[in-house]
């Protein structure tokens, strides 16, 4: 008898701590959503012109919908601003303005090649020339030019080293230079926007999430990405152990042959720094388990950081994203 009443009382139990777990999921958000919106929500409290810096890639896309969710019903507040390499993978462009006409958002466009053409920058030539780090200069130019004081990103601390090193709130001074060593510090939720005449704020709201949480997001929030994210055929060619679009953009040798192979991009950048992977992922649940799999970064395909040992500190300390 008495042990016929512990199996029931245990069974009460355990039906308890279900129902227990399903109303809180029910009634409790995501952690890290709840604190990406609260950090959205800080920024249009304590800016005055903030801007979501805007790639057309799976961060920035996660970005524009949690800034949906912090400010429903209303509209996103602030407009999104791309930095436009010219060598950008067309899917993603036509993925920008395709989002951009759905939500009605305001979007801002400035181009590199508008600062080559100005004699701003050079131009990089060679078997590893990129526009990448060109944006730099484009960027700074744009935050002068609309007084923006606080840019959204969506860099997070697992992509690289020197992200790791990055406050949710980043100032950089009045030339738009980062200091890691002149941070403020954060304490639990407290952000601290107060700057001076002059400079500007970095504001990485998912910067404490995974690539797998931010591919698990869009798979439970259903959120439609560019395509090149899914296997697809491609023409590439193989350098350095990696797989490169073969575009006119693209530098390539004349040994190196293209094939035609079915990959898929884990990061999107520019398409001259941006490599691909082998894949046969076809569905977000195909991704997510890729992912899982996964024994390398996803920056592992970006050859921009494969310059120095401190190649993407050394750039944004300059003012790069």
């Amino acid at each position: 008898m008495m042990n016929a009443e512990f199996r029931i009382s245990k069974k009460a139990e355990i039906v308890n701590q279900k129902l227990y777990i399903l109303m809180s999921n029910l009634f409790i958000p995501n952690p890290k959503e709840a604190e990406s919106i609260h950090i959205l929500r800080e920024v249009a409290a304590q800016f005055e012109r903030p801007v979501l810096l805007f790639s057309g890639g799976k961060d920035s896309i996660t970005l524009v919908r949690l800034a949906q969710k912090a400010f429903f019903p209303a509209k996103i507040p602030f407009p999104l601003l791309h930095v436009d390499t010219g060598h950008n993978f067309p899917e993603t462009i036509e993925f920008r303005d395709k989002l951009v006409e759905e939500l009605g958002l305001e979007l801002i466009v400035r181009n590199v090649q508008d600062a080559i053409d100005q004699g701003k920058v050079r131009e990089e030539r060679g078997r590893y020339a990129s526009r990448n780090s060109l944006q730099t200069t484009t960027l700074l130019d744009a935050i002068e030019e609309f007084k923006f004081d606080a840019c959204i990103g969506g860099a997070r601390r697992d992509e690289e080293k020197a992200r790791a090193k990055e406050r949710v709130f980043s100032v950089r001074d009045d030339f738009g230079q980062w200091d890691e060593k002149n941070q403020r510090p954060e304490l639990f939720d407290m952000l601290n926007g107060k700057i001076h005449l002059g400079q500007n704020v970095r504001v990485f709201p998912i910067s404490n999430w995974t690539e797998l949480d931010v591919w698990e997001y869009i798979r439970t929030e259903n959120i439609e990405i560019p395509s090149i994210y899914f296997a697809h055929k491609r023409d590439v060619f193989f350098r350095d152990g990696l797989i490169w679009t073969a575009n006119e953009h693209v530098f390539r040798e004349e040994h190196e042959e293209v094939v035609e192979k079915w990959v898929r991009f884990r990061t999107v950048g520019d398409m001259t720094c941006t490599a691909a992977v082998l894949s046969e992922a076809l569905s977000l649940d195909d991704v997510v388990a890729e992912i899982r799999e996964s024994t390398i970064s996803e920056r592992g395909a970006r050859i921009d950081d494969k310059r120095s040992e401190a190649a993407m500190e050394t750039r944004k300390k300059v003012g790069y994203f």
